[in-house]
Formats: structure tokens, sequence, C-alpha cells
């Protein structure tokens, strides 16, 4: 065999077990974000809140079922019957962060304390408390990490998208109108190719009004994203649900945990489909966060804001590839919103800088799993 057959031979044969092992240790290249807006981490955490779940007014009225579902055993007891996905398995094969009791502390940067502030803060991994401080259905001020992530990877567009139960998304998620894919609110779905089922969905929405003009059913949205998941495998997705604050706005005490239980539901089917498909199985990672916290007494739990005390305490959670198994956080450094943006960065392999100047830095879970990806 001539030398140069020989060379391209031995060179092909490389490439060939470089693709093999890649194959068989798949890099991180899909990420998942989900909220539930003003999720209190004293829920999260200790469960049901026993000075809000036995009272006897409109908040709990003729909602014993709710009390037997979730109202039973000490807090150990009680967040496991609430979100029992979370607590098996998230918190046992991936990490979650905020249980003030123990030490942990994830904070809000932004002054507001409120939506569009916080998520805003989510997507662009700084405040921005002088551009926004309302919540006006306006482009983002910055470009979110949705539109960097698309750019710098050159993705087709309807390879990013974000599905919210709040029509606002429809400005907070993007600071050029078009550059990602988005539906949220009572939007009709414009999709080119759209399956039966989200046709479907996109209909029946109309048909299944809640309380609010502007914020849908959490079942409309993540169904539309699941849905959209399965026919179009975006390598970035977004869904931002919103039942929580809203029933607890209303002082619905027993709706809004019955829609943070809905949230856990969601999770483990997430999490079921991703374990089902070849393309996200080993490759997805899933990061779960709050936009604001709320008050802490029976006055103020339905509020939040600058001057609600405790609206600046959130939770994050993370699971999946790239994410450095951690169980519940105790202690240790104070954590950010402002660190979720960078982490969805560094997930897919892009430099957090690229957000720009004043961002949070990834999640340690995540940090510790790249250096350990780093070292093999």
């Amino acid at each position: 065999m001539r030398f140069s057959t020989l060379i391209q031979v031995l060179g092909a044969t490389l490439i060939l077990s470089s693709a093999t092992a890649a194959a068989q240790l798949p890099g991180v290249d899909r990420v998942i974000l989900i909220t539930a807006d003003g999720l209190r981490w004293q829920e999260v955490f200790r469960g049901s809140d026993p000075k809000l779940i036995n009272r006897e007014d409109d908040g709990m009225k003729d909602a014993g079922e709710v009390r037997e579902r979730f109202h039973q055993g000490p807090p150990g007891e009680r967040r496991r019957r609430l979100m029992p996905f979370l607590w098996s398995t998230i918190a046992t094969t991936g990490v979650v962060y905020g249980n003030r009791d123990k030490g942990s502390k994830v904070n809000v940067r932004n002054r507001h304390r409120f939506s569009y502030p916080g998520y805003s803060e989510i997507l662009v991994g700084r405040p921005q408390d002088d551009l926004i401080d309302s919540n006006d259905n306006k482009p983002n001020p910055s470009p979110t990490v949705l539109e960097i992530v698309r750019r710098e990877l050159k993705l087709p567009r309807e390879k990013v998208a974000l599905f919210g139960s709040w029509v606002v998304f429809e400005g907070i998620g993007a600071h050029v109108p078009g550059s990602v894919f988005i539906n949220a609110g009572y939007h009709r779905l414009r999709l080119q190719g759209a399956s039966k089922r989200m046709r479907r969905l996109s209909s029946d929405q109309f048909d299944l009004l809640t309380p609010w003009r502007s914020v849908r059913h959490d079942y409309t949205t993540f169904e539309l994203a699941l849905e959209y998941l399965r026919t179009r495998k975006p390598r970035l997705l977004y869904i931002a649900l919103g039942e929580t604050d809203d029933w607890a706005h209303g002082d619905r005490y027993d709706r809004y945990l019955e829609m943070a239980h809905y949230l856990d539901h969601c999770l483990r089917t997430l999490w079921e489909q991703l374990e089902q498909d070849p393309e996200y199985r080993g490759r997805t990672a899933i990061i779960v966060a709050t936009d604001h916290g709320r008050g802490s007494t029976p006055k103020d739990w339905s509020s939040h804001g600058e001057d609600v005390a405790g609206a600046e305490n959130i939770w994050i959670a993370a699971i999946g590839a790239g994410i450095k198994p951690g169980g519940e956080a105790a202690g240790g450094e104070t954590l950010t919103q402002s660190d979720i943006a960078p982490s969805i960065m560094r997930l897919m392999g892009l430099d957090p800088t690229l957000l720009g100047a004043g961002v949070g830095r990834p999640l340690p879970a995540v940090e510790q799993a790249a250096h350990k990806r780093k070292a093999r």
C-alpha cells in the first residue's frame, strides 16, 4: 500500500473512531427552560403553608380536598405531596437551589421584583432597572439569550422557541420582534405545517377561558410546547407558565397549590418525553425557575414588588446533561436570577460574555459539569 493511501486510511479510521466516541458520549446541545410565575420558595421547600391553607376565607373556601391532598405530615412530606417529581427525581439526579432554611440563597438582582423585569433578567442575564419598570408589552430593550444562541449557532428561526401563558412574552422574549418563534397569550398559533394536535390546541384555547384576558391556561401553553418539541425538535425551548401568579394575586391559595402541582406534572411529562426521544435523551438540560418571590404572611403572600419583603427570594432547579448532580443545596454562595442566561450559554457551548457586560455566572452545577468534561 502506498504511504499516501495508508495515511488516508488511518485518517478515515481516526475520524470514524472520533464519531463513534461522540455518539457514545454526546455533548449537551439542547436546553429547555421552564418557569412558573411567582411560585414561592416556601412551597417548593416546605410544602403547603399552614398559615394559608388552614384559613376559612375565600382563598380556601370549599377546598377540603386540597387540604387532604397537600397538607399531611411535616414539611418534608408536604413538599413531596405538592411536587413529587421535583423531590423524587430532580433533587436526586439534579440540583435544587434556594432553600433558605438550609442557607441556600437565590435572589433577584432587579429592584422591581415583578414579572417583566424578572423575566428579562432571566433572559438577558442582568437587571435593566432603568429600562424596564412596567409590565407593558414591548420588545425587550436588549437581545435575549434566545436570540444570541440562535445567532451564534446559526439556527433556523423555529429551532429556538418560546411558549408563554402571558401575552407579554411576545415582547419579553426578543429584542427584535420575529427573531425567534414565540406564541403567547390568547393568540392563534401561526406555524406553517403545524400538526393536527397543535391546530386543535390553538383553536380550543378560545373556548377554555381563564379569569384573565392576558393569561391563558397553562395547560394550553404546556401542551402546545410539548407538541412543538415532538414535531419541530427545537434546540432551545422556553416554556413560561403563569397561573401560579394569577391565582395568588386573587388570594386563591387552593388554586395556587394546584398549579404548583401541575408544574410538577409538566416537569415529569417533559422529562419522560425527552428520555423516550433519541434526539434529546442524554443531551438535554432542563432549568426550572421563577421570576420573583412573594410576601411571607397571610396579609402579603399574594403580593410582590419593590416594597414587599421576601419578593426578592427565588429558587432554581436543574437536571439533565451538563448538570452535575448536587441534590438539595445547603449553604454556599448566593446565586441570582442573572445566572440563568449564562448557564444556558455555557450548556450550549457558547461564551457567556456574549450576553454583554454585567451578567451573572453559570450555576455551580453547570460549571462543575463543564470542568469535569474538560478534564476527561
